[in-house]
Parts: structure tokens; sequence; C-alpha cells
């Protein structure tokens, strides 16, 4: 249940900064006459994605066995797959998140309704479809055959749109990059059981072979029914008896992304970087060529004032709050 409240929590927090930071700029702009559009658009984003996770949910129980296993692990790799992009980008982009918005919607209100109503249904829309679907995938591999992971979903989302008022009543503030942080690298973690068990899936539908080759048996340690059992499964999408492609597959996805994830920003050089690194190599050629000329003074102060420049504008800024 846990992994499916993060879940519920991390996706619906990204959405209600959405709206407050939309909803929040017009206000202040005196621009009340656009929050219609805005709520139109919002709206119809929630409905889409509804609408997308009742089609997940109904329209593979028409599929035979083999079918739905082999159309419910392709749609968990795609949902880990979109989830690892999304809790990246969000790392990289939270601290700038309000500068795009409001340069989205500035855009949009010199373009008219329609623009505003696309602009809301954008920002919201990606978020609610990767939310049912990343949802419906960690349920079904929970299959605990009660409604806790959904309870769960449910839960972390009514979660967020508490903070979200928070947010924009201004009674919260939160340093939203150390946040996006923790929340997607635990994210990150629940997606390698889910990865795991998508893999199962196409085992099952005899996509994949190793069905019968287990990297190790420990239901009789660890009980699937009992209560630490129960939890490790709700929190980890743990299995006791997986198999050796899937505990490789979970192995190569979970310790590279977390390295990486995990990895301070700015310490992969970026090619902003290297672009200043050989402006920076470039300047010191021509104060030293200029010293060699007899102006060496002044190219060289010339040169040592470019390269400050170029640290002061590669140096990492802190985190942003909300």
């Amino acid at each position: 249940m846990f992994g499916n409240y993060l879940i519920g929590l991390r996706e619906g927090l990204e959405a209600s900064l959405v709206v407050c930071i939309l909803i929040a700029y017009l206000v202040k702009t005196g621009r009340r006459d656009a929050l219609k559009p805005i709520w139109i658009g919002i709206g119809v984003a929630v409905s889409l994605a509804l609408v997308f996770g009742f089609a997940l949910e109904f329209g593979s129980q028409e599929l035979t066995f083999e079918a739905q296993e082999l159309l419910g692990g392709s749609l968990s790799i795609v949902a880990v797959c979109l989830v690892t992009w999304m809790v990246f980008w969000m790392r990289r982009t939270a601290r700038h998140l309000r500068k795009e918005l409001h340069g989205r919607l500035d855009a949009a209100l010199q373009m008219g309704t329609g623009a505003l109503v696309a602009t809301a249904f954008l920002a919201v829309g990606r978020e609610g479809l990767e939310t049912a679907l990343f949802v419906w995938a960690s349920v079904r591999a929970s299959q605990d055959g009660t409604s806790a992971p959904l309870a769960g979903v449910l839960l972390g989302i009514a979660t967020a749109i508490v903070l979200g008022w928070l947010f924009y009543r201004g009674a919260l503030r939160i340093n939203l990059a150390k946040f996006f942080t923790w929340t997607g690298g635990m994210l990150v973690v629940v997606a390698a059981g889910v990865l795991a068990y998508g893999v199962h899936d196409l085992q099952e539908a005899r996509f994949v072979g190793g069905l019968a080759n287990k990297a190790f048996d420990v239901s009789e340690t660890i009980p699937p029914d009992s209560w630490y059992g129960t939890l490790l499964k709700g929190v980890f999408n743990f299995q006791p008896d997986p198999t050796v492609v899937q505990v490789t597959v979970w192995a190569l996805y979970l310790i590279p992304t977390l390295v990486l994830f995990l990895a301070p920003v700015g310490s992969v050089p970026s090619v902003r970087m290297k672009e200043q690194k050989a402006t920076d190599e470039k300047a010191e050629a021509a104060g030293e060529g200029a010293r060699g000329d007899g102006g060496g003074d002044g190219a060289g102060a010339d040169g040592e004032q470019l390269r400050d420049g170029a640290r002061r504008a590669g140096a990492p800024a802190g985190g942003d709050e909300v």
C-alpha cells in the first residue's frame, strides 16, 4: 500500500503544484477572467486520465490469459520507462518549474481562450496519463485481492490535494528540489518491482523464457500472506520466488538508475560546461598570444575575467521553494 500511496502522492503533488502556479499567477496579475478556461482544461485532463484508467482495467478483461499477461507486461515496462523519465526530468527542472509555466501562460493569454484550455490540459494531462498507467501497473503487480493498493493511491492523491491547497494559501513551504529527489529515489525502487513483475507477465505469456528457472524461493521464510510478506509486497513489490530473469532485470535497472539519479547535480559535465571549458581555453590562448605581442597585462586580465564569468555561469543554482 505504501508504494501505491507514494505514487499517488508524488504524481498528485506534481499536478497540484502545476494547478497552484497557474491559478496563483492569474490571480496576482488580475486575470481572473482566464480562470474558467484553465479549470476547463484541468477538468478535461482529469476526465481523460480516468477514462484511460478504466479502459486499461476493463478493456483487458476481454482478452485471453496470455494476451492479458502480454499486455500487462508490456504496459508495465512502458510505465516504468515513463516514470523513470519523469523523475529525472522533474529533478532537473523543479527549480525552474514556476518560470516555465509562467512563460507558457503569458503566451496563452495573448492567443486566447482555446490556448488557455490547451495549456492547462497539457500541463495536467501528462501527469494524469502517467499516473493512470503506472497506478494500473502497480496495482496489478500487487495482486493481493484487496482494495488496499487502490486505497493507497487515492489516499496519496488526497494528501497531494491538501498539500497543494496549503501551498496556494502560503501555509506551507517546501524545497522542491530536495522533495522530488527523495521521493524520486523511492519511486525508482517501486518502479524496479513493477518492472520485475512486468517481466514475469511476459514470461507467463511465453514471450520471454525462463519461467521455471527460479533464482531463489523463500516462501517458507517469508510467507506471502504474513504481515511482513504483505508489507514487503506493498512497499517493494517483493516476490518470494522470482525467476533468474526477474532478478537480473531488477538489478540491472535499479542499481545504475539509482546511482545516476542520486548523483550530485553537475557531477556529470554538461554540454554547456564543455562549451565553457573550450571558451576558457580559447581565452587563455588569446591572453598568452597578446602577452607575446606586448599587451599581456590587459589581455591576461580580460581572459581571467572571462574565465571567472564562465565559472559563475556554470555554478549550480540552489533548489527553489514553494
